[in-house]
């Protein structure tokens, strides 16, 4: 970003830790919560 123009010491690394985690996290959790709702929607037998 804006920080890494100037130099790479005034990027907050922590900051950044913490979306590269959100990225890596965010398909699985949707494929999890995706599967539980179809399982659920099977079980109940919603057509």
């Amino acid at each position: 970003g804006v920080g890494a123009t100037r130099r790479l010491s005034a990027v907050r690394w922590g900051v950044a830790g913490q979306i590269v985690w959100a990225w890596i996290l965010t398909i699985p959790a949707a494929a999890t919560i995706g599967a539980i709702c179809f399982y659920l929607v099977n079980f109940l037998g919603v057509k």
